[in-house]
């Protein structure tokens, strides 16, 4: 007896190998497809062009929450002649990839840098969403430093408040540290950066293109929402004095409107740092405790400002200290 089968030859074999080939196909393609499809597409930040070739993202008075996904800092980018520099990134990977989405709905240069104007998790957790564009990430001399620190502490902080839509956010170190001013070329259009003393913290930076005079100051400038001291008070007062030399056409704010009148800009902080420090030393003077100089500083300027009870009582104790060991 013979037990093998008998074997298909003809036109009816060619046609079952060919839809046995077929199957196959169908089946690699769609693994192949699967394996280099981009990631579903996120919905860009909305920008305005406050100058020509000037993106900004004007970020809601907000703390961090689903909502809105962790911009919740004015962020923005510089498009050159060659490049695209981009300026702070937000407090999530998902919002460092609305602001991508945001620079290519502009344009498809290359993007050679994203700047760190500080080290808060709303200015630089988004930079990772740049990491396969091949960009340098800029900041302070003091700026990578700072991150290490306090890396784990903002992890947790944005994976505890956002939850899913945290995933895959990670700290990124700066690849370029700035300890003097220097100049980056995008093709035709300079940017110059500038490290300064401690202030709002000690790793405050400053973008300047110089085409258009827009002046990127980062959180040393708030407006409407109100400004948190995480440096020192009598630093930032002084830093303040100097940058109100400067001429700007422009400024953005890192709270605030997406730009704003220079140098004006500065008054309302100016007036909140002098009654909360008058205000403090008047307490200690009295014999206050520092508790009590967090619930009676400042008081005068509540209702000018976004968030203020969630920033000022610690502004307080923050000066405080800082008036103890004057």
């Amino acid at each position: 007896m013979n037990d093998r089968l008998p074997s298909r030859t003809g036109p009816s074999a060619a046609r079952e190998a060919a839809r046995i080939f077929g199957r196959l196909f169908a089946f690699w393609a769609v693994l192949t497809l699967a394996a280099i499809a981009p990631a579903a597409a996120v919905e860009p930040l909305p920008t305005k062009e406050v100058a020509p070739g000037v993106f900004v993202y004007e970020a809601p008075f907000q703390l961090i929450a689903p909502s809105n996904e962790g911009a919740i800092a004015n962020v923005g980018f510089v498009v050159g002649r060659d490049a695209v520099a981009v300026i702070d990134t937000g407090n999530s990977r998902i919002a460092g990839e609305r602001l991508l989405a945001a620079v290519r709905a502009r344009t498809a240069l290359p993007i050679r840098y994203v700047v760190n104007t500080h080290m808060h998790p709303d200015h630089v957790l988004g930079d990772v969403a740049f990491r396969g564009e091949g960009a340098t990430v800029v900041g302070h001399a003091k700026l990578a430093r700072a991150l290490q620190a306090r890396s784990q502490t903002y992890l947790d902080a944005g994976k505890r408040l956002l939850g899913a839509s945290f995933d895959g956010t990670e700290v990124v170190l700066p690849q370029t540290s700035i300890t003097e001013p220097t100049t980056l070329d995008l093709g035709g259009r300079a940017l110059k950066l500038e490290p300064w003393p401690t202030a709002h913290t000690d790793n405050d930076l400053t973008v300047l293109d110089e085409a258009t005079g827009t002046w990127f100051l980062g959180d040393l400038v708030f407006l409407g929402h109100l400004p948190s001291i995480d440096g020192s008070l009598e630093g930032w007062v002084k830093v303040m004095g100097t940058l109100a030399t400067r001429p700007a056409a422009r400024i953005v704010p890192g709270h605030g409107p997406a730009f704003a009148s220079w140098p004006e800009a500065l008054d309302p902080q100016r007036r909140y740092f002098d009654r909360l420090r008058t205000d403090v030393e008047a307490l200690m003077a009295s014999g206050a405790t520092l508790r009590e100089a967090s619930e009676k500083a400042g008081l005068a300027e509540r209702d000018a400002w976004a968030l203020f009870d969630e920033f000022n009582s610690r502004n307080a104790i923050e000066a405080y200290r800082e008036q103890e060991w004057r």
